[in-house]
């Protein structure tokens, strides 16, 4: 199928769910009326520009028509038209080759986050809270929800694990390739002598999954209510409202402290546990995406790494693309777009050069 064979598929799916979405019994239909609508918002980006080509296309058309008009200025003006117009259908036709490139099917869902601190001790776990404090400042900057699930909190303020929702249309697609080890090189707290450690946390981003996704049974699940763990704070549960769920066929336990009552952590420690037993199935059926998963996460070994924050040079270097950027300040507090934008660009390019079409 050529692409524009594909593009008028696409245009034609468009207006069957248009048609569909005014029907009462869809609209009674929750969840298929959800669906659709969520399929309507993915589609429309690329039939609007595929309108746009259209239009240009036209008129090239008419334009090239005036070409050889008997009036020397009508037809010099539509020699510009014509120019311009051709490179704007360029453009177009450019734009609507990313756009018709395969979807992530979990790009538009929200996220769970988890962040382990890696070598480096307490080092590592107060890196791991800059790592957390930059992505939910990021995630509030775009308009996302953030809310915690578990933390173990060390006594100057790291986090030996923190675990979060991030919850908005379009959240993996932003957050997928921040998976991996992240290395800090700075002066610690605890270093009295001036030397720079070299210290890490592992980032896994985990698509969020519905119900409909993974079935969990009740009866494979044991409950047990806890004391939040940590160092104590404002954060720590007084009463045992943190909830430990252990998962009897896959062996995972998930503690949840992040809400106020047990049911709420009940659920969240279910929707946690979901998303976790998608990953473990989406990576056995895809010996290409466990080999990408454990090149991203690995052990937290300092040699495995991803991205590199160096304090002293105030700079961000991307080690899968070769960026790097002076201004380690700015991204720590949540400026980072352009990381996110230049890996998306990357992503993109390679997709097109391999012709995945």
């Amino acid at each position: 199928m050529s692409v524009f064979e594909k593009l008028s598929a696409v245009s034609l799916r468009y207006s069957e769910i248009e048609s569909l979405l005014s029907e009462p019994t869809v609209c009674a239909d929750n969840a298929r009326f959800t669906a659709l609508l969520k399929e309507h918002r993915s589609l429309t980006p690329t039939v609007e520009k595929y309108r746009e080509y259209e239009t240009l296309r036209k008129a090239l058309v008419e334009a090239e028509s005036l070409l050889s008009d008997s009036d020397p200025e009508i037809s010099a003006l539509a020699a510009d038209e014509v120019k311009e117009t051709k490179e704007a259908l360029l453009v177009c036709e450019k734009e609507l080759t990313v756009l018709l490139l395969p979807r992530d099917p979990n790009d538009e869902k929200s996220v769970i986050v988890e962040i382990r601190a890696g070598a480096g001790g307490e080092e590592a776990a107060l890196f791991c809270a800059d790592l957390y404090r930059m992505y939910t400042m990021y995630a509030d900057t775009v308009g996302f929800k953030t809310a915690r699930i578990s933390a173990n909190e060390t006594e100057l303020g790291g986090f030996r694990e923190i675990s979060f929702t991030i919850e908005g249309d379009g959240a993996y697609s932003r957050f997928k390739f921040e998976s991996g080890v992240h290395r800090v090189q700075r002066v610690p707290v605890t270093e009295s002598s001036g030397r720079i450690q070299t210290s890490t946390a592992t980032v896994a981003v985990l698509p969020e999954v519905e119900e409909v996704d993974v079935e969990v049974n009740l009866s494979d699940c044991i409950f047990e209510s806890c004391k939040s763990s940590g160092a104590g704070g404002q954060h720590i549960n007084k009463t045992e409202s943190a909830v430990r769920l252990t998962h009897k066929p896959s062996g995972l336990v998930i503690e949840c402290d992040g809400e106020r009552s047990q049911l709420q952590n009940k659920n969240r420690a279910l929707q946690m546990l979901r998303a976790k037993l998608y990953d473990i199935a989406e990576r056995e059926r895809s010996a290409k995406i466990a080999a990408d998963r454990k090149s991203q996460v690995g052990t937290g070994d300092r040699s495995e790494r991803i991205r590199t924050y160096n304090f002293h040079e105030n700079r961000v270097t991307d080690h899968r693309i070769g960026l790097s950027l002076y201004s380690l300040d700015n991204i720590l507090n949540g400026a980072i777009s352009p990381l996110i934008d230049a890996l998306i660009s990357a992503d993109t390019a390679e997709k097109l050069a391999a012709g995945e079409m």
